[in-house]
């Protein structure tokens, strides 16, 4: 059973969903722009075992933000690891994060080594200077609820586009993402978790963007396996994800679409995680 509950933290609160007990506990960061809901399916096969934590982000979900008026990653990373305080007992655990939720799982390895033990990093953009300027311009705008509900249509289409074009907003057939969309309720959740953080959705999606992991990553001097779904819509990168870090494990996941997939998923992170010699 997946639980949730919030902790008190100096900005407000943080929630997370937790599950299982015993073993090196497992903290699980989630992609942008939604919250720890997108990890469902693989926080249960997880959880055989050992304790797992998925926080959301703060400004995502159902987590206050950062009082900061442009957050960045390590302040996230941070204020993130208050709140594990409160919820994971003493020792290191292990880290799994998912695009900007690898960005922060760097950040928090580079800043508090001796409370990690492993670490997976599931997917994350390997950009030049121009593109992610690009990025940085287009991919997250800042939205402001209207009298109309125009938000309500914008957050639908972004939820949904980012599933056809990749990135989303350059609409052209050498942008398509080879992949089905989800289904609409699970379109339909994702879209409510962007509701709820509508003013502040873009504060850690900014933040991952402006987050250099080819800088950042080489310094991370504990066992980190690299790995992409294949249902990812950047799932063609895993190569260059791989280059920034040419000692880590790489792993190719078949995804979470399917309790199959993400049982099979969750297996190949597990063999990782629990592999003789794991230690920082």
């Amino acid at each position: 059973m997946i639980r949730r509950r919030f902790v008190d933290v100096p900005n407000g609160q943080l929630h997370m969903r937790t599950a299982g007990r015993g073993g090196v506990p497992l903290v699980m960061l989630h992609p942008s722009p939604g919250s720890s809901r997108q990890l469902v399916a693989l926080i249960g096969p997880l959880a055989q075992g050992r304790r797992v934590v998925a926080p959301d982000c703060p400004g995502n979900g159902d987590s206050d933000p950062l009082p900061d008026a442009v957050p960045e990653i390590d302040a996230l990373a941070d204020a993130i690891l208050t709140g594990l305080d409160e919820a994971l007992p003493e020792g290191p655990f292990d880290l799994y994060g998912s695009h900007t939720g690898a960005r922060l799982a760097t950040s928090l390895t580079l800043r508090h080594p001796d409370r990690v033990r492993r670490v997976v990093l599931d997917g994350f953009g390997v950009y030049g200077a121009d593109r992610r300027a690009q990025i940085l311009a287009t991919y997250a705008p800042e939205v402001t609820p209207d009298q109309i509900g125009s938000h309500l249509m914008w957050s639908w289409h972004f939820a949904r586009d980012q599933w056809i074009w990749f990135p989303w907003f350059e609409k052209r057939a050498d942008r398509r993402v080879p992949l089905d969309l989800p289904s609409a309720p699970e379109l339909h959740a994702l879209h409510v978790e962007i509701l709820k953080a509508i003013g502040t959705y873009h504060l850690s999606y900014r933040a991952a963007f402006r987050y250099d992991m080819r800088e950042a990553l080489p310094r991370v001097r504990h066992e980190v396996m690299i790995c992409a779904q294949r249902t990812d819509m950047i799932f063609h990168m895993l190569p260059e994800m791989a280059a920034v870090k040419p000692d880590a494990e790489v792993a190719e996941l078949p995804g979470a679409a399917t309790p199959g997939d993400a049982a099979a998923s969750a297996a190949i992170i597990a063999r990782f995680l629990e592999a003789p010699g794991a230690g920082a």
